[in-house]
Parts: C-alpha cells; sequence; structure tokens
C-alpha cells in the first residue's frame, strides 16, 4: 500500500509560477514510476507528466513542455512539479500517482491550481 499526499497548490496570476510536492509513504518509493495527471472542472483528467524510478528519464504533455518540471527525490520519497509560466488553462487539481504493475494504482487527493489573467 502507498499512501500519496499533494501539497503546493494555490492560486497565482498568469506568468507566475508554483511547485507542487507530493509525499509518498512505503519504503519502496524508489522502484515506483511517478506522475502528475490534472483534472479542470468539467474535462477528464489528463496526463501531464511522468518520471522513471532514478529520474533520469521524463516525458510531458505538449502543453506543459518547457514550462513545466517533474523531479523526484528519493532520499525524500517526494516528487515534484516544478510549473513556471502559468497559463490560465492550467487551472485544475493536480493529482500525483504511483505506478504499479503496469497501471496507476495509486493516486493522491489532489491539490488545486488555480491561474488568474
Amino acid at each position: 500500500q502507498v499512501q500519496l499526499v499533494e501539497s503546493g497548490g494555490g492560486s497565482v496570476q498568469a506568468g507566475g509560477s508554483l511547485r507542487l510536492s507530493c509525499a509518498a509513504s512505503g519504503r519502496t518509493f524508489s522502484s515506483y514510476f511517478m506522475a502528475w495527471f490534472r483534472q479542470a472542472p468539467g474535462k477528464e483528467r489528463e496526463f501531464v507528466a511522468d518520471i522513471n524510478w532514478s529520474g533520469g528519464v521524463t516525458s510531458y504533455a505538449d502543453s506543459v513542455k518547457g514550462r513545466l518540471t517533474i523531479s523526484r527525490d528519493n532520499a525524500k520519497n517526494t516528487v515534484y512539479l516544478q510549473m513556471n509560466s502559468l497559463k490560465s488553462e492550467d487551472t485544475a487539481v493536480y493529482y500525483c500517482t504511483a505506478r504499479v504493475g503496469g497501471s496507476y494504482r495509486y493516486w493522491g487527493q489532489g491539490t488545486q491550481v488555480t491561474v488568474s489573467s
């Protein structure tokens, strides 16, 4: 069982920055492939970024490339999402998730990000 707790959300003006954190429980965090998803009002949950166990391989949705950066600190059991040059369309609830056995099995409760123009 893995518990994930996101933090760092808030309200910011367009062009601003936020850093989201996701703290994980358990001793095997370093073996998990981690990702961030988001869900805007009235829309389906969508992929944002993911990162492999070592942090050496990452991928991003086209809509966030060059603005958002995913990273992890296995010593702290934490994955991050640095969000720069935020746009109003980035407004959503952001979720972190751990992939186990090929599926995103564990999810956090989400943290709200609101970007005003």
